[in-house]
């Protein structure tokens, strides 16, 4: 029984410990439509670079934090940081168009930074993005903007909840890290 038991805890470390490594076809290999918009958003583009994904929604009480994070896109990216922005209706707090998820993110905030069509980013139905971010940090977004950091390697390195605001300095950090 011992022996059988040390085999499946040896087992089930091996399985955490590989949960962890990236797939970068899971996070590199999609070619989504851009936020009200003909063109796309190739993700194949980010490959190499340190990330700054977010779940976001336009009809939020965290939609002010298009603000910070268009600020942390402008502080961080020549240094190589791109930030990504994923709209998601999954709690029933996007825009009813991509019209109008497009005038709250580029007009009413000045967004430059890459923003997608709205996607699904939690159960069985998220994109492939999402269930590799949630795969590898263990915490799929619970609410709107919820932030990842993904280093080179497309490892997610940290995970805020949406009570972590863009000038947040532990953010900051965790950005620090991977560029």
């Amino acid at each position: 029984m011992k022996k059988l038991f040390s085999g499946l805890c040896g087992l089930l470390l091996c399985q955490t410990a590989s949960a962890t490594e990236p797939n970068a076809a899971a996070l590199f290999e999609h070619q989504l439509p851009r936020l009200h918009s003909n063109e796309t958003v190739d993700m194949r583009q980010f490959a190499g670079q340190p990330l700054l994904v977010v779940n976001t929604a336009s009809h939020c009480g965290f939609t002010g934090q298009f603000e910070g994070l268009e600020a942390l896109h402008q502080q961080y990216k020549d240094q190589g940081l791109k930030v990504v922005g994923f709209p998601s209706n999954d709690f029933n707090q996007e825009a009813n168009s991509e019209a109008e998820a497009a005038e709250v993110c580029y007009v009413n905030f000045g967004v430059t930074f890459s923003m997608v069509a709205p996607i699904k980013v939690r159960g069985d139905d998220a994109h492939p993005i999402f269930r590799e971010i949630s795969r590898q940090s263990g915490k799929a977004p619970r609410w709107n903007f919820y932030k990842y950091v993904i280093d080179r390697e497309g490892r997610v390195t940290a995970v805020f909840s949406s009570l972590t605001g863009p000038d947040s300095k532990k953010l900051k950090t965790a950005i620090e890290a991977v560029l």
